[in-house]
């Protein structure tokens, strides 16, 4: 069996605390091969930089995806290029450089790791994400593929997860921040949820400290959102199991673990 541990958007500093503490034993208790996280809002709550991308390495990822939010820190083209372990969103028109996929051989199999961007309320100018999405797998029939899909709309994802059931491993929300109760494998075999979450603070909104986005959202205010170091963590995650003799998962087990430290 191969286990594959997917964390969701890690939001700023705290969501990089949760990811040190908790990595180790999750790896342990889960007998995990291969670490994914999507870093696009680990510096700050937006963006990432050279910095916090070694950070997670050494915490013990293997891959680091993006989303929608992958050049809100102008550092991320000083260095993704030179970043083997980070993937880009594969259908960007913007010629930013650095990887549109990451393969590494995990028991003896070609495992892929792809980020794909949604169209449903999302602003970046993008490629049709099947048709990317369908190039990148078709030319990898060799490689069981966990697909991080970053998008907005449910329905989307879902479709997404369906019309790539069994040709892909898994298809994994994420962007919107909170874990959906939708985990499940399809017909043909790949392991599905609509969002795994996010690893950050545990009682603001999405990552945020709750009142700054209040005041935005519901009041008008043209406040920046805000992030509240001092909150309790939370880390949100998945294990996706394979079968390597079958060629494809087997159970997707939704994680959720809340830090109590205040």
């Amino acid at each position: 069996m191969i286990n594959i541990l997917f964390f969701g958007d890690i939001v700023g500093k705290l969501g990089r605390e949760m990811i040190k503490k908790y990595l180790p034993d999750l790896k342990k208790q889960y007998q995990v091969d291969l670490v994914i996280v999507n870093g696009e809002n680990a510096t700050h709550g937006k963006g990432l930089i050279e910095k916090h991308y070694h950070e997670l390495l050494s915490y013990g990822v293997d891959v680091i995806t993006l989303g929608n939010h992958y050049n809100s820190k102008i550092d991320i083209y000083h260095f993704i290029d030179a970043a083997d372990r980070l993937v880009k969103p594969l259908n960007l028109l913007d010629t930013i450089g650095g990887k549109i996929a990451f393969f590494q051989e995990v028991k003896g199999i070609k495992i892929g790791v792809l980020n794909v961007l949604g169209t449903v309320f999302m602003k970046n100018e993008v490629k049709n994400p099947y048709l990317a999405t369908k190039e990148i797998v078709d030319a990898n029939s060799d490689a069981l593929i966990v697909v991080d899909f970053h998008a907005e709309a449910t329905s989307e994802k879902i479709c997404f997860g369906y019309v790539f059931d069994g040709k892909v491993a898994a298809v994994i929300g994420t962007h919107t921040h909170v874990q959906t109760n939708d985990a499940k494998i399809l017909k043909e075999g790949t392991a599905f949820i609509s969002d795994v979450g996010m690893c950050g603070a545990a009682n603001g909104v999405l990552g945020f400290e709750r009142n700054s986005v209040v005041q935005k959202t519901i009041f008008g205010n043209t406040s920046r959102f805000l992030l509240d170091e001092n909150d309790n963590g939370q880390i949100n995650a998945c294990i996706i199991q394979i079968d390597e003799i079958k060629r494809r998962a087997v159970n997707i087990v939704p994680i959720k673990i809340i830090d109590e430290r205040k």
